[in-house]
């Protein structure tokens, strides 16, 4: 049985914030990146929380992030928000992003958000989250390096890229939350149990021929499955374009890994799109997603995107958060 610790939301979020002073970012950069790792560890994510802290360090010892970075930002429209992450973490670029985003899309109805020579935004739905947390309906697209190979073909040429949309509800938390990546799973789940010498279900990840796999080093060598075949390859590009072509980012195929220390900054992006819904239906948004959500809770074992986590999260606030032994060993472990 794995040995697990169990910490406070806080405790995780401190522990973060000082391993990543630690090893070289400053501490603008590593606020929002704790702040994120914590929520994300509450959330059930563990694939994207405390276990990505020393891969963070890392990046940032080697060059791969520049951990004292300050973002750009530029206004080219009234309704465009331009930052250049400048390498450093995602996170505070679309921070700073957002200070600009939201009020824009509050007095123009609309607003997006390009963000480029950036980095692994974590899970894109709680950068959305706070979108639906502002009042508005907020659209998230992320790429990331290749590993999904075309239909019909065996070489990967777009990421994982997952997108996201929060839309918001009467309480000031989102109503309705989608966050779902390209492939089947999300690659750093398969990281995962690469890192913990576990297989992985079948449908997860191909060979470098293209044929199904359970090894997940085999995996990681050939390519992601995509969800649903050529409609996940669909999306994959759709997001490429977004996120990539739509911001001056780099390419999946050009980009380095997210993972191990080599080829420096992958130098990605982000796109975001903030909506006003009262500006678009005319006062009509509250009911139509009322409706929407109430005919899904009104079936028996039904469940909306995001349940999983929100429930989760609800009693991190107050139990805490078990997390793996191990991986606080490695974070523990930066602090000297």
């Amino acid at each position: 049985m794995t040995e697990t610790r169990t910490l406070t939301l806080a405790e995780i979020e401190d522990l973060s914030f000082r391993a990543l002073v630690a090893a070289g970012t400053s501490e603008a950069n590593a606020r929002p990146l704790a702040q994120a790792t914590a929520a994300t560890e509450a959330d059930g994510v563990a694939s994207h929380g405390l276990a990505y802290i020393p891969i963070y360090c890392e990046h940032v010892q080697c060059g791969k992030v520049d951990g004292m970075a300050k973002p750009v930002v530029s206004r080219p429209k009234p309704s465009v928000v331009a930052v250049d992450a400048a390498t450093g973490f995602a996170h505070s670029a679309i921070d700073t992003g957002f200070e600009a985003l939201i009020p824009a899309a509050r007095e123009q109805g609309v607003a997006v958000l390009a963000i480029r020579n950036s980095y692994n935004c974590g899970v894109l739905g709680y950068h959305t989250h706070r979108l639906a947390q502002a009042g508005l309906v907020g659209l998230g697209f992320t790429n990331a390096p290749a590993s999904i190979a075309p239909s019909g073909g065996s070489k990967p040429v777009v990421g994982t890229n997952p997108f996201s949309i929060a839309a918001p509800g009467p309480d000031g938390q989102p109503a309705l939350l989608i966050d779902q990546s390209a492939s089947t799973i999300a690659k750093s789940e398969v990281m995962k149990h690469a890192r913990e010498g576990k297989p992985i279900p079948v449908g997860w990840a191909l060979d470098a021929d293209g044929n199904p796999t359970t090894d997940p080093e085999v995996g990681l060598k050939g390519s992601m499955a995509p969800s649903g075949g050529y409609k996940g390859v669909g999306v994959a590009l759709m997001v490429e374009l977004l996120a990539a072509a739509m911001t001056g980012a780099t390419l999946g195929i050009n980009a380095s890994p997210f993972s191990g220390t080599a080829g420096g900054p992958p130098k990605t992006g982000q796109f975001f799109i903030a909506i006003d819904p009262a500006a678009t239906g005319g006062g009509a948004f509250d009911a139509g997603i009322s409706n929407l959500i109430e005919a899904i809770r009104s079936q028996e074992g039904a469940h909306l995107p995001g349940d999983g986590r929100g429930s989760k999260r609800i009693v991190a606030q107050t139990e805490g958060v078990a997390v793996n032994a191990a991986t606080l060993a490695k974070v523990e472990a930066i602090l000297g």
